[in-house]
């Protein structure tokens, strides 16, 4: 793993701290990645959703239902 040295705001500093305290990482380190990876799982859906609206300017009108693009909408928050 990659050691990196970083700085933190006073607020961004004790909203670490608050969540440390509630023991649900046993690091800032693991509560750092796991926010980095919430935000690139984050931007894979905005990527997916731009492409879709891309898509969707470029062809005209889509043949699904709304129930089926609200389907696969839900199927990739669950991703």
């Amino acid at each position: 793993m990659i050691r990196q040295s970083i700085s933190f705001t006073e607020p961004n500093d004790k909203w670490l701290k608050s969540q440390m305290s509630k023991k649900e990482y046993s690091s800032k380190s693991e509560l750092i990645n796991d926010l980095i990876r919430q935000a690139r799982k984050q931007q894979v859906q905005i990527d997916w959703i731009r492409t879709k609206l891309d898509k969707a300017e470029n062809s005209g009108f889509t043949n699904e239902s709304k129930d089926q693009i609200l389907s696969q909408s839900k199927s990739l928050l669950n991703v």
